[in-house]
């Protein structure tokens, strides 16, 4: 049977291949790649547009934000302004120092105290309710009764005076921060401040003619409504918009807007845009939450007029992607109609297109490739042929003929001594060595048979190197099931007994064990080792031979009929020993072997 007739009969099909029309997958594709760019184009320009809306909106509240968050600390910084009055001022303090009663008591509190408070109260017109709480007892109390309501409806402006004993064991005073000249105040919410919607500015009142340190000698609680305080925050940035002012423990002080005038537009979640802007005078946050329906309502006519401009270029991509998809599909069904005549062993048909385009360039390539055809199957099948017998002459080379001439000489020293046994031994182990690597000319072999002829050869060994040489053979009995590459232990263990060798003595354990779907036989020595630049050379790799044939030719021979994931590693350390270990699949042996074969120590 010749080369072509062998490939014609391979590849004949049995009936014809059923597919999906060149025209259809070529339409298809058009559509895939015109209407993904669309896609593209939609989507990025309609996040542009949302991006550019979202920060504008963004920028425009920020910066009302930002106002807003001024006229508030200008309100606050007012009042403190207003606390400065009374808290820098000498004659004040001066008067407070003194604990005397009688007439210099009134003329304190008439002539200096009361007119310092009036002044302070005048230097604003906002609705402020002073109250001093005075260390110094010999000072009257001046207060008025508010029947349990908000100071601040009942005065606009007033102050009240009390002796501090009524506020010093409040919680709020206790825990008020150490003084700080100049710089310690707070604003909290003390006794009836949150129930009446009111906050307070709280100061010490110190002498700072205390020789180690200021010492209290009052303190002054500044109380304004919060929607005083807060007037200039307003939602005015659409519906649903809420504003709110909160606390660095995150209480709430003031609230304003939200859905249907009231409550707050959801807490940050996915349909709300978060804005904050943090006070510098109290460390206050104020937070805005803008429904994003809002934000982006300009963007759904812009995601409409998209759509339709989308879907314009598509119904052009697609009527152009039929017409080339037409066009093209001719042409690709007569190179077709030519291939298959090809696949089915007839090589005399051609095709020409005219122009000068790539269906020319193929049509051009298909009838020169049908010409030499014939040639290539042919070259092939020679190729294949040489391979075969040149791994045959490998598989035969790795038998040293030394080794024969060795072994013979032995032979020879044990029968002019007359060792009729070991020569008995000797000549059979040789017999059975011979036997097993030459195998009938087969490559494949039972692993049980590969291991008997690796022990084979290990006997003969014995009788030249006696007890210097140690043997130890520890395989898993399921293995001997298995096939492998035959001689892909013998070149290893001969390289051991003519490298390997540690002073007088070497050591060799062949291991075999089954790895998952794997097996790995390795053989170990105790030698002299090889150095790194040494195990380099000899080592194959994927692009290079290295210096050891033999440890290349076992490699690539596993490599051929197993596949790239298998063959030889080496590893070794100078002064210890070497490992070579071989990996091989699980794959059961289709040929008989002998059920003597024994592998053991």
């Amino acid at each position: 049977m010749t080369g072509r007739e062998q490939w014609t009969e391979a590849d004949a099909p049995a009936s014809k291949a059923s597919f999906v029309p060149f025209g259809y997958k070529l339409m298809f594709s058009y559509l895939i790649f015109s209407l993904v760019p669309v896609i593209v184009f939609g989507y990025f320009a309609n996040s542009i547009l949302l991006n550019s809306i979202r920060e504008q909106t963004t920028g425009s509240v920020q910066t009302a934000m930002r106002q807003m968050k001024d006229n508030i600390e200008y309100r606050m910084e007012d009042l403190i302004r207003l606390s400065d009055m009374i808290y820098y001022d000498n004659s004040i303090a001066t008067r407070l120092r003194q604990y005397e009663g009688g007439w210099y008591s009134y003329e304190s509190t008439t002539e200096y105290l009361q007119p310092k408070f009036d002044g302070v109260l005048k230097a604003t017109s906002g609705r402020i309710w002073l109250s001093v709480y005075l260390r110094n007892e010999t000072l009257p109390e001046m207060y008025s009764s508010y029947n349990g309501t908000d100071p601040l409806t009942y005065a606009g402006q007033s102050y009240d005076v009390f002796h501090l004993m009524r506020i010093e064991y409040e919680d709020w005073y206790r825990n008020f921060p150490a003084e700080k000249y100049g710089q310690t105040f707070g604003w909290q919410q003390v006794e009836n401040d949150a129930e009446y919607g009111n906050i307070s500015l709280l100061r010490r009142m110190v002498d700072t003619n205390a020789v180690t340190q200021l010492k209290e000698i009052g303190f002054l609680r500044f109380t304004v409504r919060l929607s005083e305080l807060f007037e200039s925050v307003k939602p005015a940035f659409g519906e649903g918009t809420s504003i709110r002012i909160e606390q660095n423990d995150g209480i709430v002080l003031f609230r304003t807007g939200g859905p249907q005038g009231g409550g707050d537009a959801a807490d940050g979640g996915n349909g709300v845009l978060t804005i904050e802007e943090r006070f510098e005078v109290a460390g206050w946050r104020l937070v805005a939450h803008i429904p994003k329906e809002w934000v982006e309502k300009d963007a759904r006519k812009v995601k409409l007029l998209t759509l339709a401009v989308c879907l314009a270029i598509f119904l052009i991509f697609l009527l152009l992607s039929m017409f080339l998809s037409r066009y093209f599909a001719r042409r690709v069904s007569r190179i077709v109609l030519v291939l298959e005549s090809f696949r089915r062993g007839d090589f005399r048909k051609r095709i020409h297109f005219k122009g000068k385009d790539e269906f020319s360039a193929i049509s051009r390539s298909i009838n020169s490739m049908a010409q030499h055809i014939d040639e290539l199957i042919q070259e092939v099948y020679v190729t294949g042929l040489k391979k075969k017998e040149a791994e045959l002459e490998s598989l035969q080379a790795q038998i040293n003929p030394h080794f024969l001439y060795n072994t013979l000489s032995s032979i020879s020293r044990l029968a002019k001594f007359g060792q009729v046994e070991q020569l008995h031994r000797m000549v059979r182990n040789l017999a059975l060595f011979y036997r097993l690597s030459l195998n009938e000319g087969r490559t494949i072999i039972p692993l049980a048979n590969e291991l008997e002829q690796a022990k084979a050869y290990l006997d003969i060994q014995k009788v030249k190197y006696g007890d210097r040489m140690d043997v130890l053979f520890e395989v898993e009995p399921e293995l001997l099931r298995y096939e492998t590459v035959k001689l892909i232990l013998q070149p290893f263990l001969e390289n051991i007994l003519e490298h390997a060798w540690c002073g007088d003595w070497v050591h060799i354990r062949v291991t075999g064990r089954r790895a998952g779907d794997d097996i790995e036989i390795c053989i170990i020595d105790d030698g002299i080792g090889m150095t790194q630049q040494t195990l380099g050379r000899v080592t194959p790799g994927e692009t290079r031979q290295g210096e050891g044939y033999g440890i290349y030719n076992v490699h690539e021979r596993i490599r051929l009929h197993y596949g790239k994931p298998y063959g030889v590693t080496i590893h070794s350390r100078h002064g210890i020993g070497t490992s070579v270990c071989i990996r091989i699949p699980c794959v059961r042996r289709s040929v008989p072997y002998a059920e003597s074969a024994s592998v053991s120590a």
